[in-house]
């Protein structure tokens, strides 16, 4: 049985056009930010409910750029229209590649990013003294510009007793995106998933599947046989988890995961999605990454979140980049243990204590190890400790922020 209860106030908001928010009355306390704009006025969210909407900009060159514009009650922050944010592609998670730059770079570029939004880190600040633990923050980014958000590095505040942090590590943290073609817009309803584990696992991540042996468990080989279990409902399944490779490019065909592209993967109906409103689980690197679909005619982000989140998931586990083996291991054994003690916690309260510790591990954010010693040369282990970092933060929650994950034992019926 799936238990659902309402979330009230992020309907409405998503049912407006972005345009719209020019004319949104003034809420009772104005705006912080540049301009002192209004923001979104919505009163009914739950207390503790907080959301962060970003969009798609440009500014005065034509350069792309975004807006955003953030509600917690009366507690607002928006934007001004004359100078939106540049888009920022140095500090996508994204990035972190054996190609790519430094991870300590990356992370500098990251803090700097966040400095200069001093405006939103208040935001933060104010909502955090506000409603302590039980805050919860839903980032609603449609900008595909792969904005780190969970590294976002909160602004020491003496007088509210706070020092300089990450955001993913300090609060209970969810995104969206808008989901196409489906009357979908921002999470209604909380889900409870419950039953069995149905996955498929490419052969080299074949050891994901001790993890589950607790537990009541299909899992596949070979792409098609778990593809026709996942469009046929069957047992009530709780988790759908994919451990396979996945790939990324500048267009829809070039998103990939196993040996399935996105295209073909939204041809299946996934009918189990539907009727259990599973939580799905991407273990794949990329799999949390969008494409604007221009080159395909429409004006639409698509990736694998917004795929499985309107193909009737209850919330879906995906990462911003390429994760390594060892570390994405680590999170779905943590986080399959955590639910089995708490299986009542939301998944979002999971990830965050994975944050928090690797946080925690890493020390103080300004303690970034420099790239290279007094000889010249690189020092690794350094900067395998900020890739450690790193990869916490690329394990990204799309769905409710309450939602929560059963798995029914193994011999166990499901209820």
């Amino acid at each position: 049985m799936v238990r659902r209860a309402s979330l009230p106030g992020l309907k409405e908001a998503a049912r407006r056009a972005p345009a719209s928010l020019r004319s949104l009355r003034q809420p009772r306390e104005a705006a912080s930010g540049v301009g002192g704009a209004a923001a979104h006025p919505y009163q009914r969210l739950k207390d503790g409910d907080a959301v962060l909407y970003v969009v798609r900009a440009q500014d005065g060159a034509g350069r792309d750029a975004y807006r955003v514009t953030g509600w917690c009650g009366d507690l607002t922050v928006r934007s001004a229209a004359e100078s939106p944010r540049l888009s920022a592609p140095g500090v996508g998670l994204g990035n972190v590649r054996r190609d790519g730059e430094y991870p300590a770079d990356i992370l500098h570029g990251i803090h700097l990013w966040s400095r200069n939004q001093p405006e939103l880190g208040d935001w933060f600040n104010r909502v955090r003294a506000r409603h302590g633990a039980s805050l919860r923050l839903l980032v609603w980014d449609d900008t595909g510009y792969e904005l780190p958000w969970e590294l976002f590095l909160l602004p020491g505040d003496a007088t509210r007793g706070f020092q300089e942090a990450w955001l993913g590590a300090q609060v209970v943290m969810s995104r969206w995106t808008t989901v196409h073609d489906s009357g979908h817009d921002l999470p209604r309803e909380t889900t409870d998933c419950r039953g069995r584990v149905l996955g498929y696992l490419h052969h080299e991540m074949a050891d994901d599947g001790r993890v589950f042996r607790p537990y009541a468990h299909q899992l596949h080989a070979r792409m098609t046989a778990f593809l026709q279990a996942l469009d046929t409902p069957g047992d009530p399944t709780g988790l759908v988890y994919m451990g396979c490779h996945g790939t990324y490019g500048d267009s829809v065909p070039r998103l990939t995961l196993g040996n399935r592209t996105w295209a073909e993967l939204n041809g299946q109906a996934m009918g189990a999605l539907r009727a259990d409103r599973s939580l799905v689980c991407l273990n794949a690197c990329h799999s949390g990454r969008a494409v604007l679909n221009s080159a395909q005619g429409e004006q639409a982000l698509r990736g694998f979140a917004e795929l499985f989140l309107r193909k009737g998931a209850g919330g879906c586990i995906v990462t911003s980049g390429q994760v390594g083996d060892k570390e994405a291991r680590a999170l779905v054994r943590g986080l399959v243990e955590q639910v089995a003690e708490h299986p009542h916690s939301p998944v979002t309260r999971t990830l965050l204590s994975f944050r928090a510790r690797a946080a925690e591990e890493f020390g103080p954010p300004s303690a970034v190890p420099p790239i290279r010693d007094d000889d010249g040369r690189v020092d690794e282990f350094g900067q395998k400790r900020v890739l450690r970092l790193l990869y916490a933060f690329m394990f990204h929650y799309y769905g409710h922020p309450q939602t929560t994950l059963r798995l029914t034992a193994r011999g166990v019926e499901a209820r």
